[in-house]
């Protein structure tokens, strides 16, 4: 590490910026290696990519900023990645950098102990985010680092020395991680969102220790999603939808408290102007969309509360001429100007629905199983590619129910989840726990239309407790998991609690799988397979499973679903 002649005690807004951007850049590079470490060997790694893609986020937030201040690049860093975030590192990422920038918007250069303070509440928000912490992980690397940052700084007089001491402490205690989680000892890796942190912050400290680290890639990359960052897909809008003309999204950097009471004089004024109000508001800025004929007003609001930023206006009513002369080209379909006007005067607004459902689902014949049970959207997504906070909060937009379920039907997706619930306050949004795909369907198919929300929001939940599931994939690598010796290109069962089955055939790793997870009151069993399956073998595979489980129903699905031979589920 290199050292600087002259001991630098402060950082200012514009090397913050600088640094944190070093550490995107770091991580994306790492991003692969990260994904690596995934305990269970397995093709789905996915912790570099969420915390990659979360960053980035805040970096394309970063890149919009026209006057940059400690304040305005602290809001970005904390909202990018609180909408960025993905999966259970990259939501755990987002709250750090948001407990992070919460002690440091108000100063003009950041210090040892303004630092320590906000290192500190980084930690405590990033805990409280988490419903169980585990110690072992991303949590425990990031306080042992805030408790020697509040050990040195008070006498620290050379941040280079101070952020070097802290990143001992960081590496030392991501080295101890497997002593604190079994399952990394066994697996032979440290845990991978402690890893992908001390990635971030070796790459600020290296820029801050005057390391040449080419950013301008990056922000260069950066800047196209910064631009249009609220893009509404509008592939299906007809004219009869177009009753006011311009389609106005843009977000208010808060320079003053919001209250609730100021949020809803806001939707009231936006309303009186306009339709298709979606308003989303968090401590540090104001995400607003809204279709109105004078986006100069809705405008000339924003900006009694602070800075506006990422400004979009859309002529609706010439984009959709436009189409439709395109498609008369293609059809010789006229469309004439008085149909137009006939059309924009019978517009109505969508009518909201008093309950909507959106679920988590990859492979077609999966997203096909949801709709036929009711979903009205299917986010796209599961295991290695988690949906953002973001993503939940559009498709939220789309349902346009009084009361949304949430269906996350993966682990690593319920925080992103929950934090999207608690930035929505246009509707009521119930996340309903499910871990699993066979969860949600078993979720879906509990829902009883006759009972209020909060009830059925109770049985949707307990509903999975009487799902075992598994799914079933090959070995990226050698490793050992609960005494089980395991070799690349061995298939292998994962189940809710562990490893169920380990073989060399598909079926019979199935089968086994079943064995594991079955009991005297097990009805059904049903698997789902995957876009990799053999579908020869399925007739096969069902006779297998017959013959092993006669007292049972066997149920074969095509899933669609990728990285996964198969999802097994008994109830």
């Amino acid at each position: 590490m290199e050292e600087r002649d002259v001991p630098v005690q402060t950082i200012d807004a514009l090397m913050l910026r600088d640094m944190f951007t070093a550490g995107a850049h770091y991580l994306s590079a790492e991003k692969e290696h990260i994904n690596d470490l995934n305990v269970f060997p397995v093709p789905d790694g996915d912790t570099g990519t969420n915390m990659t893609m979360t960053i980035m986020s805040a970096v394309d937030a970063l890149a919009a900023i026209d006057r940059p201040s400690m304040e305005t690049i602290s809001k970005a860093i904390s909202s990018g990645s609180l909408r960025g975030a993905r999966g259970n590192s990259g939501v755990i990422l987002s709250q750090l950098f948001r407990g992070f920038s919460k002690v440091i918007r108000e100063s003009e250069a950041l210090d040892a102990v303004i630092l320590s303070s906000a290192m500190n509440r980084a930690v405590d928000t990033a805990y409280k985010a988490v419903m169980k912490p585990k110690e072992g992980t991303i949590l425990t690397v990031a306080k042992s680092m805030a408790v020697k940052a509040a050990e040195l700084a008070p006498d620290a007089e050379d941040l280079s020395a101070f952020f070097e001491e802290i990143l001992e402490e960081g590496e030392a205690t991501l080295a101890r991680t497997p002593e604190m989680l079994p399952v990394l000892k066994e697996a032979g890796v440290v845990d991978s969102g402690g890893k992908g942190l001390m990635t971030v912050l070796h790459g600020a400290v290296d820029l801050f220790n005057g390391k040449e680290i080419d950013l301008t890639d990056l922000q260069k990359a950066a800047a196209p999603a910064a631009a249009e960052p609220m893009r509404r897909t509008r592939e299906h809008i007809e004219t009869d939808d177009i009753r006011f003309g311009y389609c106005t999204e843009f977000i208010v950097l808060l320079e003053k408290p919001f209250t609730e009471e100021d949020e809803l004089h806001m939707k009231e004024f936006l309303c009186s102007i306009g339709d298709s109000l979606v308003l989303v508001a968090d401590d540090e800025l104001v995400k607003i969309h809204v279709h109105t004929n004078d986006p100069g007003l809705a405008l000339q609001k924003g900006l009694e509360y602070g800075q506006l930023t990422r400004l979009k206006i859309d002529n609706m009513r010439e984009e959709h001429r436009e189409t439709m002369f395109n498609e008369k080209e293609k059809a010789d379909y006229a469309v004439t100007e008085e149909k137009l006007a006939e059309q924009e005067e019978q517009a109505e607004e969508k009518p909201w629905a008093e309950t909507g459902f959106l679920s988590v689902a990859a492979g077609e014949g999966l997203c096909e199983i949801f709709r036929q049970l009711g979903c009205d959207r299917i986010v796209s997504g599961g295991q290695s590619m988690n949906p953002s906070t973001d993503d939940f909060l559009k498709a939220i937009e789309e349902v346009h129910a009084k009361d949304v379920f949430i269906l996350p039907n993966n682990k690593n997706i319920i925080l992103a989840a929950n934090q999207a619930r608690d930035l929505t306050d246009s509707c009521n949004v119930h996340v309903i726990p499910s871990k699993t795909i066979p969860q949600g369907i078993s979720a879906m198919v509990s829902f009883v239309r006759e009972m209020s929300p909060e009830e059925n929001e109770e049985q949707m939940t307990e509903a999975l407790q009487d799902v075992h599931s598994g799914e079933v994939t090959y070995a990226v690598r050698d490793t050992s998991i609960d005494s089980h010796a395991i070799h690349e290109g061995d298939i292998i069962g994962i189940g809710d609690k562990g490893l169920l089955a380990v073989g060399n055939d598909l079926n019979k790793v199935i089968v086994s799988m079943a064995e594991e997870i079955t009991d005297e009151d097990s009805e059904l069993i049903s698997v789902y397979t995957g876009e990799d399956y053999p579908s020869e073998r399925e007739e096969e595979l069902r006779q297998m499973l017959e013959e092993a489980f006669p007292g049972q129903d066997v149920e074969i699905n095509y899933g669609g679903q990728p990285v996964y031979y198969g999802i097994i589920s008994v109830e």
